[in-house]
């Protein structure tokens, strides 16, 4: 008697989380038997998994909260390696987290050269630090991409094998496309114009000032109902920045709340990230906004190497949505902008088609799922794995 194929995922946020619970429903679809082990969160722990340790011991950001831990961190990583050596298992699958999962995984090839190594997310090496791909040959077996174009990028730039599977977002179209009525909603007036400062909290207070101003500069030439989607754990800072603004808003918190707003928005003023995304595949035509600190902006740009920041314009490979970075994010450019979307005509009609490509540059074959298709990549690779 064979024993059951053993995966091991490592996990180092609560979005690697997500990815990793659905990765472990799908791969139980197709081998009921698979036995789990490594780090995860309350969404692995859902669906049975048990994880070495807390993911918030690693779930950090930013350069001063990751010294401020240092020393955690850097345990955390050894005994995950450590106990990934002594399991063996036929595959370990990193997920996103480069920072730790990458740290990680570079002791497990150098321990335990014969364990197969699969990445769940591509660091953005298309953006910025490009040769981290080939460097990544040396403990990453293959790559599984959330993002059409990042095969070819890994091809160009040397890294892993590289396979597209599907963004996690292809999954909850259902939740974003709006319905007949909502559709008549957006093409009604006062028009629906949600507002989306960004998710961190210096994000929020660059931003939200100068969204304030915009939003008044819109609402002196059009009619306009602005929501804003806030982030929970920051309410209480976007209430207090928005009381300053001129134009009333209504602030909702929530995923189901948000996308609603998306299904019956006329438009959106974004900051650049994965809600560019979001909006994009529900149809909403919008402008995009981002300020860093001066020290941040002189290390981008010796870094970064794409032409956009914006999620949408990079699988079109054209700047559709417009976009003002930096000295260009001012109100008067934003709500230049932003007048065409509201109010109709040839800016919007180009915007919505570039919008509609997006569903063919994304799909997958044969109305897959990205779990789906990751899993099988996953159980291959375990297939091929030395008992």
């Amino acid at each position: 008697m064979t024993r059951p194929r053993t995966i091991w995922l490592v996990a180092g946020e609560d979005s690697g989380d997500q990815l990793g619970a659905k990765l472990m429903r799908a791969l139980r679809e197709a081998a009921p038997d698979v036995a789990f082990g490594g780090v995860g969160g309350e969404a692995m722990a859902e669906a049975g998994f048990v994880s070495l340790f807390p993911l918030d011991d690693v779930a950090v950001m930013g350069y001063l909260p990751v010294l401020a831990r240092a020393r955690t961190l850097l345990r955390r990583i050894r005994e995950t390696a450590e106990a990934v050596v002594r399991a063996r298992p036929d595959v370990l699958v990193i997920i996103d987290s480069p920072g730790f999962t990458h740290a990680v995984a570079k002791r497990v090839r150098k321990a335990a050269p014969g364990i197969p190594i699969i990445d769940y997310v591509s660091p953005s090496v298309w953006a910025w630090r490009p040769w981290r791909a080939k460097g990544m040959r040396a403990f990453i077996d293959h790559v599984l991409a959330l993002l059409p174009f990042e095969p070819e990028a890994h091809r160009r730039l040397g890294g892993p094998p590289c396979t597209y599977v599907g963004h996690p977002l292809i999954e909850r179209l259902a939740e974003l496309r709006p319905s007949d009525s909502e559709t008549l909603r957006r093409d009604t007036e006062p028009y629906s114009l949600v507002i989306l400062p960004g998710s961190r909290r210096s994000e929020i207070e660059r931003l939200m000032p100068v969204f304030g101003q915009a939003l008044a500069l819109v609402a002196r030439t059009h009619r306009v109902e602005p929501v804003l989607p806030a982030v929970t754990r920051h309410r209480a800072l976007i209430e207090r920045l928005a009381a300053a603004w001129p134009v009333p808003v209504e602030i909702v918190t929530g995923e189901a709340p948000k996308y609603a707003t998306f299904r019956g928005a006329r438009a959106a003023l974004a900051a650049s990230g994965t809600v560019t995304l979001e909006l994009a595949l529900a149809g909403v035509p919008m402008v995009v906004a981002y300020k860093v600190s001066r020290a941040e902006e002189v290390i981008a740009r010796r870094l970064i190497q794409v032409p956009t920041i914006v999620l949408p314009n990079l699988i079109l490979a054209e700047n559709a949505m417009p976009e003002f970075v930096q000295a260009d994010c001012t109100p008067g450019r934003l709500a230049e902008a932003l007048a065409p979307l509201l109010a109709g005509g040839d800016a919007r009609m180009a915007q919505c088609a570039a919008l509609a490509r997006i569903d063919e540059r994304m799909q997958l074959a044969d109305a897959d799922t990205p779990s789906r298709a990751a899993a099988r990549i996953v159980l291959s690779a375990a297939e091929r794995s030395p008992r």
